[in-house]
């Protein structure tokens, strides 16, 4: 079994923003000028190009080492079927190789973030829900 470079408490928090992340949905009104309190707070479940979510992913990926940033790339990859945890060496390499400064944003473009990294978990026998349960994780 590979070792990883990136603590699963890490992946962990990454799943969590990920999903806030996938959660959004597009601007239905931009001119809205109610207040979150009248609206039911609507606004916060839109995507309006200037998210923290997204500010806080990608400042917490940029932080990361370059392999720990492998890892999460290879995670998602195992995770999305590109491979096998057998082929983990291999799928980790060409992340490295393919490495360009952009992790962050290369890992928002990916539908279902969240997901894909948890199934990537799963092929090292960690589970995400199990996981959670017993390290919460805190933002």
């Amino acid at each position: 079994m590979p070792e990883l470079a990136i603590s699963p408490d890490k992946v962990a928090f990454l799943i969590l923003k990920a999903r806030e992340f996938d959660a959004k949905e597009a601007v239905t009104d931009a001119d809205s000028g109610s207040n979150g309190a009248d609206d039911d707070m609507i606004d916060v479940l839109e995507d309006d190009g200037d998210d923290p979510v997204v500010r806080e992913i990608a400042g917490f990926i940029g932080a990361l080492t370059e392999d720990e940033q492998a890892d999460l790339v290879t995670l998602m990859r195992l995770g999305r079927g590109d491979g096998t945890i057998e082929e983990w060496d291999e799928l980790r390499a060409e992340a490295l190789r393919q490495s360009n400064g952009r992790t962050a944003h290369y890992l928002l473009g990916e539908p279902l973030l969240g997901d894909l990294l948890a199934d990537g978990l799963e092929g090292f026998g960690i589970s995400f829900a199990d996981l959670e349960r017993i390290t919460p994780v805190s933002e």
